[in-house]
């Protein structure tokens, strides 16, 4: 009997996912989503992630962070230590629209990953945690997404907790994010302290039945006339604040002269509308770790958040013929490198053959439907929709694959025309998000942290790079470089922990044991005195007579980098100057300020101006470019230069009594404690500045401190002047002398 039941039982789930396949192999673009969940880290996202995948059908058992056992969170490292790494992207069928999810990490050291996330995406739900509100991470996260502007649902997870406050979120959303929240739900608590929602559109109370996993809900008409009363007000008020921003909604409520006479039809209509022109941010709530609410979320993010169609109109320039964008590579050790392609417009199929922005041709070996590390394979995909593909070997991280090098030039000559015809209605925003339309390089942040690398043997060299090649593939934001000087592999990233899972996946998926040394801070350098000098230059080369005599100047400016001197006296040599000449003098100058003469840090708040400059016949470019960086140089060791060493903002919550010890700790490491705020009921939070050069193996140190009560982020925040005391320590360890 039991094996009966369970083999009807598999049955049904197979129908389900033919039915799935068949709606997800016919479906368009207007029943596309393409969605990112952003938020800080431990506010709930790859729980929630789980929930829908749960829900939609696409997994048979409810996936748990602390057993380690996820879908989107895979690799070994992400599983030991319970955080998002690496972003992933999953599909899955709700209620008639096929959703592409990418879950993505929280942690400040893998923000590369959310900003290549979003290069794919037409909407973000960003998950805040109830008992925190808006956090570091958030602020973060949804500034890159205002960059992207990107449309936004907001989900207030953890509300079944007793210190979770819906207002307090709601507040924080108005002034950290300078948003305009509109509440569609209310959180409902009974007598036990048991969560429901009520809706405020529909005037209706939600409960979850915990039995089946929340599979279902239970809606009910509210009886209680306080209760209705209350969210009539509630209802109202989130009419009133729409009207004001939706033109077609305010003149229904002029028309008829009343709240109570608009249809809830009317006012998910126009909820839609503002929140695809980013003029609101609905909020919904919920618990999904207690498994409420997400169904309402999934509704919400059909509902509200845009279809690719009404996103991107910028590739229309590329009319049916293929454009894609590739924005992130992984590495499969059966597969090979596959990357994933955001479709913009046309249609990619199985052996095509496709050009990148670089020049490249390509053949698309495979498709696959993206599920996380599982991969179902497809023989084509639309435009609007994601994809993994297979067998494209030199394609990177931000490049647009095109069906062929006619499409590209065509696509660019439309859109200029179009940008022609349009002209007044672009402001220079949009001018420049157009610009960015064939652009290859993806914006890769400054690294923070530096460290030396070394195979175990000489044996595994080799096989060291060549797996350190396919991780920077995989994660631009690694620096990967040779110091001819020490002879050393150079790492460069974004964080202690950055630089911790590099090595761990080093040894985990690539068996290489590597050895990290000491990590080095990335100091840079500003000029002490404006200086001004004169270089003469002469030397033959292979019987050609070289000659260079330049000027130059340095000076304090944050400004403009290079600059001419337009005095009477020197501008008549300088208009005198060919705009190869002058390119090649300025490239020249501004390479030597990548390497300061103190630590070789890089030069900032630095002006180069030039004076004069006389250029003999028949000398060559490298010459030129030679000589003014050897001009530049003379003049930083004139002038002098002092550090400037990278300082962190960090947020540290920990229990009352915690505090003194944590805050004597900091005072050690020449922190700035700008604010100490209570946090609930027994917590205090931290905000402090701190030089980064005093925070190796922090994280270590607060959890000894605080007996592994306290937590915390910190993100960079600038640069800082150091004392003459604290200036020679630096400069003595980066000369390894301490």
């Amino acid at each position: 009997m039991q094996y009966s039941l369970l083999s009807a039982q598999l049955r049904c789930y197979r129908l389900l996912l033919r039915q799935q396949a068949h709606f997800i192999n016919r479906c368009y673009s207007d029943d596309i989503r393409n969605i990112g969940i952003l938020a800080h880290i431990d506010a709930g996202k790859t729980t929630t992630t789980e929930r829908m995948l749960f829900y939609a059908g696409k997994t048979r058992s409810l996936g748990e962070v602390h057993r380690g056992n996820t879908v989107t969170d895979y690799l070994t490292q992400e599983r030991e230590r319970g955080i998002t790494i690496c972003s992933s992207a999953v599909t899955f069928a709700w209620n008639g629209k096929r959703i592409n999810l990418l879950d993505t990490p929280g942690h400040i050291d893998f923000t590369m990953e959310v900003e290549q996330s979003l290069y794919a995406v037409d909407g973000v739900v960003v998950v805040l945690d109830g008992s925190a509100g808006v956090e570091a991470q958030t602020v973060t996260v949804w500034t890159q997404a205002d960059k992207h502007r990107l449309p936004r649902l907001v989900f207030v997870n953890k509300m079944d907790r007793s210190d979770a406050i819906f207002d307090k979120c709601i507040d924080d959303l108005k002034a950290k994010l300078d948003a305009k929240p509109i509440c569609t739900q209310l959180p409902a608590k009974n007598v036990d302290g048991q969560l429901g929602i009520y809706d405020v559109i529909t005037l209706e109370q939600l409960t979850w039945q915990q039995n089946d996993f929340g599979r279902t809900y239970s809606i009910a008409k509210l009886e209680s006339s306080f209760e209705i009363r209350e969210l009539h007000e509630k209802r109202n008020e989130l009419i009133d604040q729409l009207s004001g921003v939706d033109d077609e909604l305010a003149e229904v409520v002029i028309s008829t002269e009343s709240f109570d006479k608009v249809s809830n039809e009317l006012i998910v209509q126009a909820l839609r509308r503002a929140t695809c022109q980013q003029k609101v941010v609905p909020v919904l709530l919920g618990s999904a770790y207690k498994n409420i609410g997400i169904q309402r979320l999934m509704d919400a993010v059909n509902a509200y958040l845009p279809t690719p169609k009404e996103r991107n109109q910028i590739y229309n320039c590329f009319g049916d013929d293929l454009a894609g964008k590739v924005f992130k590579i992984v590495h499969d050790k059966q597969r090979g490198p596959l990357t994933l392609v955001r479709m913009l417009r046309g249609e990619l199929k199985r052996g095509m053959r496709v050009l990148s922005s670089r020049g490249q041709a390509e053949v698309i070996a495979k498709i696959y439907e993206p599920l996380a590390d599982e991969y179902r394979e497809v023989s084509s995909v639309r435009a609007g929709d994601v994809a993994i593909c297979a067998g494209l070997k030199s394609t990177v991280t931000g490049d647009l694959l095109t069906s062929s090098h006619t499409s590209l030039k065509n696509a660019q000559k439309r859109l200029v025309q179009s940008r022609e015809a349009a002209a007044p209605q672009y402001d220079e925003d949009e001018l420049d998000v157009n610009h960015e339309l064939f652009s290859i390089e993806p914006k890769i942040p400054d690294a923070v942290y530096f460290c030396s690398i070394e195979p175990p043997s000489l044996s595994t060299q080799t096989a060291m790079e060549q797996a350190l090649k396919q991780l920077q593939r995989e994660d631009p934001s690694l620096r990967v470089s040779y110091d001819t000087v020490t002879g050393q592999t150079v790492l460069g990233g974004m964080g202690e922990l950055h630089m911790d899972i590099i090595k761990s996946r080093l040894l985990s998926e690539y068996k290489i044991d590597v050895d990290l040394g000491q990590l080095q801070i990335a100091y840079k350098e500003t000029i002490e005195t404006p200086a001004i000098t004169t270089l003469s230059v002469e030397k033959d080369i292979a019987g050609s007579k070289q000659n260079v005599n330049i000027t130059l100047q340095l000076a304090n400016n944050q400004n403009e980098l290079f600059s001419l001197d337009k005095s009477p006296e020197n501008v008549q040599n300088l208009n005198a100057l060919r705009p190869r000449v002058l390119q090649v003098l300025r490239k020249g100058a501004i390479g030597a300020l990548e390497r300061g003469p103190r630590v070789g840090g890089q030069v900032v708040d630095t002006q180069i101006r030039l004076h004069n400059v006389t250029v003999g016949r028949g000398t060559a470019d490298s010459f030129v470019m030679a000589a003014a960086a050897q001009c530049v140089q003379k003049l930083l060791c004139i002038s002098g230069t002092r550090l400037l060493e990278p300082i962190m903002a960090m947020q540290i919550v920990a229990p009352n009594e915690r505090i003194s010890g944590i805050i004597a700790d900091l005072s050690r490491r020449r922190a700035l404690i700008k604010d100490v705020m209570p946090k609930g009921d027994r917590n205090k939070l931290i905000l402090v500045n701190a030089p980064l050069a005093e925070l190796s193996g922090y994280s270590s140190a607060l959890r000894t401190i605080s007996s592994g009560t306290a937590s915390m982020t910190m993100q960079p925040c600038g640069f800082s002047e150091m004392n003459a005391a604290d200036e020679s320590l630096a400069v003595r360890r980066a000369q390894g002398l301490d």
